[in-house]
């Protein structure tokens, strides 16, 4: 593997069972063009899951303390902890070494309901969720209107050069 090769490993669970083909191959692109245009190295990887609404809904409630059903959830791994974060910087250094940057759930129902509520395609919104839910695994968040004018930004951007519209659908 060369530093400089930029395909990072996706991998897609659905857990719903329904979502077709297609619309995992779209997801899996969208993720892995944000990857190329983020620079990320092909030693990470992420899993992006589909699930329904009752799912995300007992994850929100369970790991956000949060008893409602919401769109999308990203799980970071916390490279806070300094040896972890040693254990990380030894391991990218070995083109060898695959590490995690951590997981998308995506509530398929959600998605269905807000593509239809803003007048899209639903590959429209599943691609606009795992990149939303991507760019909080590398670090961008919208808690503050500076954040939040950044990461709408760039989603905005990335969606654009992959030519994923809001008026697509």
């Amino acid at each position: 593997m060369n530093k400089g090769d930029f395909k990072m490993i996706i991998e897609i669970i659905d857990e719903t069972e329904v979502v077709p083909e297609s619309h995992q191959e779209l997801v899996h692109k969208v993720v892995s063009f944000a990857a190329d245009f983020l620079k990320i190295p092909q030693t990470k990887e992420c899993s992006i899951s589909f699930v329904s609404s009752e799912r995300i809904r007992e994850i929100n409630r369970d790991f956000r303390n949060i008893d409602k059903v919401t769109d999308v959830i990203s799980f970071a791994l916390d490279d806070d902890d300094d040896d972890l974060a040693s254990m990380q910087s030894i391991m990218e250094e070995d083109d060898s070494f695959v590490t995690s940057i951590g997981d998308i759930v995506i509530s398929l129902d959600r998605a269905k309901e807000q593509a239809e509520d803003y007048g899209h395609s639903l590959e429209r919104e599943l691609g606009f969720l795992a990149l939303h839910g991507f760019l909080h695994l590398n670090g961008y968040d919208h808690q503050t209107e500076e954040e939040e004018a950044e990461m709408t930004g760039l989603q905005q951007e990335i969606l654009e050069a992959y030519g994923l519209t809001r008026n697509d659908g």
